[in-house]
């Protein structure tokens, strides 16, 4: 919600990629995918959706969320009764696959298709598995509403596309997972919202948020303002739309302390979009600086010191300096 290549170790210590693995922050060109990027979006919403309708509530709608994994996409166990079962989009071998804790296995093909297609083929395979989900069947947070089982608008897939996106959002997580270790406060997960289809994690100052105004498409208020309850930093990749058409990683913080837009960040293609509320850093200057790993960080770190500072976050109690397997007074690790 918001406002392929594994590298292995070589000698001395440095990182090497394996022969002719794929490039770990390809292009995206929204331009190029956007047919894909719509269809694929409602299939998320509509997986996404299964695991909200049987799990408990979470705080912030993290009980919704999607996480990465090393082939796509996945639910994580969901409960169900005495059973758990999980969702999740492989984006190697382009299948969606169902699996349940009895044993119980499904698997469909990620093709071109209807989103009432996917909707129908996705809810016949649970039905095999005696899995009985009633979700809500419109999509939230994106202009065009339509039902699920109504849309025939929304039906491409092109697999390379999918298979890049994955690619960016694998590194982008592992840089936000460092980037999360070094926050001892409350702090988020890094975990796809497949509501916006965004990649993000998010830190707390501890203390309570006014209420938030509301006004995202087909949302009700109520989430959002549970969602903003308490004052919060967060930062995320998106693959673009509206006002800004290519991918970007963006921060922002709720509420916006006085001073927040005109903050000089780094690094410098950085820049605080008005119609956003928020700093974006367009994916492009990421991946084509010579550490795209760096460059994110650089962003992740000035813009979480603009809200910090400005927002007078309590920083010495919230903040780790150092990775307590690294101290000198703690036994090593094993």
């Amino acid at each position: 919600m918001r406002n392929v290549g594994a590298r292995a170790p070589g000698r001395g210590g440095r990182e090497v990629m394996p022969m002719n693995a794929p490039e770990r922050w390809p292009s995206l060109p929204l331009e190029e995918w956007g047919d894909t990027y719509e269809t694929l979006h409602r299939w998320t919403q509509i997986v996404g959706k299964v695991r909200t309708a049987c799990t408990p509530w979470i705080n912030h709608s993290w009980h919704t969320t999607l996480y990465l994994t090393a082939r796509g996409l996945t639910t994580s166990p969901i409960p169900y009764g005495d059973r758990t079962f999980t969702i999740d989009f492989d984006f190697l071998n382009h299948r969606l696959e169902i699996e349940s804790s009895d044993g119980g296995q499904r698997e469909l093909a990620l093709r071109p298709e209807a989103v009432a297609d996917f909707h129908d083929r996705l809810f016949a395979a649970l039905g095999d598995l005696d899995l009985s989900v009633a979700i809500h069947g419109r999509p939230n947070e994106v202009e065009d509403a339509t039902p699920f089982r109504e849309d025939r608008a929304h039906s491409a897939y092109d697999p390379d596309y999918a298979n890049r996106l994955w690619r960016i959002l694998s590194s982008t997580e592992r840089v936000f997972t460092e980037f999360r270790a070094e926050f001892i406060g409350k702090n988020s997960p890094v975990h796809f919202f497949w509501g916006a289809f965004d990649l993000a994690v998010s830190r707390f100052s501890g203390r309570a948020a006014p209420p938030h105004p509301g006004g995202v498409p087909n949302l009700p208020d109520w989430i959002a303002r549970e969602a903003y309850s308490r004052e919060v930093a967060s930062v995320g990749f998106w693959p673009g739309g509206g006002a800004h058409l290519f991918p970007f990683f963006y921060a922002y913080v709720y509420p916006e302390p006085d001073g927040y837009p005109a903050r000089e960040v780094s690094p410098s293609e950085a820049f605080y979009s008005t119609e956003m509320r928020e700093f974006v850093l367009p994916y492009d200057a990421v991946r084509q600086a010579e550490s795209p790993e760096a460059r994110v960080r650089e962003f992740l770190q000035s813009t979480y010191d603009a809200a910090a500072e400005l927002g007078d976050w309590d920083r010495a109690s919230l903040e780790r300096d150092l990775d307590p397997r690294r101290s000198a007074n703690s036994p090593s690790a094993s």
